[in-house]
């Protein structure tokens, strides 16, 4: 069984965490993880790019000379692609770059992303987070206590939403808050400690329970 570092909520070390095996249980599909993260990345892009054709530039209404007894070259429209200012061949057009995946591959993915954060030793389990008022100087500490604090990437998973912790946090710039449902595999990998409140993993337990009673 998986376990984790355990912190108080005062940040306190306490025993490790036995994470539970509905959601970490070792398996990390790395094809399925390419293939999710591929189409997140796809899902962002917006596609407005746009570059004109030889139907979109101005001018070219008539030959620019004749066609014989000039010496040159003939042309038909200063709107060609040769020409300086004419349209551009095979350029990009708007167009949808979206791509949809199962949403149990995308399960199985999420699940492989935090079996690999486990394996990696980057998962921290907080008893709760909880700020009387949004304070950055008290988030900021506690993640001191809890050795983070200089981590390229922390991702705050809590119970649910919750304003204060994540005013507490939001102006520091290596840390993301999220509720422990909307996190995705692609932001799961993209941290390098993820800290998860205990009882958000207690619920995935007894979700687990209820699916299975």
């Amino acid at each position: 069984m998986a376990t984790a570092r355990f912190f108080n909520a005062a940040g306190e070390p306490g025993d490790a965490f036995e994470l539970p095996t509905e959601l970490f249980d070792g398996v990390i599909n790395e094809p399925v993880l390419h293939q999710v993260i591929k189409a997140y990345l796809a899902n962002q892009r917006q596609g407005t790019h746009a570059t004109k054709t030889r139907a979109n530039v101005s001018g070219g209404a008539r030959k620019p000379w004749r066609q014989k007894g000039t010496g040159r070259a003939r042309q038909g429209s200063i709107r060609a692609p040769h020409w300086r200012g004419g349209g551009i061949v095979f350029g990009p057009h708007p167009r949808s770059y979206h791509q949809d995946v199962p949403r149990k591959v995308k399960a199985l993915a999420r699940r492989s992303a935090f079996n690999q954060r486990a394996n990696n030793e980057e998962i921290v389990v907080i008893e709760r987070l909880a700020f009387d008022t949004p304070k950055t100087k008290e988030a900021l500490s506690l993640l001191g206590r809890m050795g983070v604090a200089d981590a390229k990437r922390v991702l705050v998973l809590t119970d649910g939403s919750k304003d204060t912790v994540l005013r507490s946090f939001r102006n520091l710039p290596n840390v993301e808050v999220l509720p422990f449902s909307q996190a995705s595999a692609y932001v799961v990998l993209k941290a390098r400690q993820v800290i998860i409140e205990q009882s958000a993993l207690e619920a995935v337990g007894r979700t687990a329970e209820a699916v299975n009673a």
